[in-house]
């Protein structure tokens, strides 16, 4: 599991590791938290060509249903299968086996640092 310092964030909660070019992605502790008991996830699948700041899937809980947004430009290389079959994993394990999605990239946006996104979401 990668340090949370070691992870860029956005705006709607969710993490990203760079490695290389690959992204690997997921949802916040704090988004898990404030989802609630996830019970179903609607990813891309791998080829799948996606822009930063568009829709690319869908989470929903037994509070809400909320949306999944690409951070970055690129191509879907995995989709996390373990939380297709076991959605819980993002409550249990959001930064380690709750990962969602891996994308190949060419550029990075601007990403927030864990102390930016300590300060957006008050802690």
């Amino acid at each position: 599991m990668p340090e949370q310092n070691e992870l860029r964030y956005t705006a709607e909660h969710e993490w990203v590791l760079v490695d290389g070019t690959t992204a690997t992605i997921g949802i916040t502790a704090y988004a898990a938290a404030q989802l609630g008991d996830i019970v179903y996830l609607d990813l891309p699948d791998a080829g799948t060509e996606v822009s930063g700041g568009t829709v690319v899937g869908e989470i929903e809980s037994t509070k809400s249903v909320g949306e999944l947004f690409a951070p970055v430009d690129g191509t879907v290389l995995e989709k996390n299968s373990a939380v297709g079959d076991s959605p819980e994993l993002v409550n249990s394990d959001p930064l380690g086996e709750g990962w969602l999605l891996k994308v190949e990239f060419s550029a990075l946006p601007p990403l927030l640092s864990f102390d930016e996104y300590s300060a957006l979401i008050g802690e």
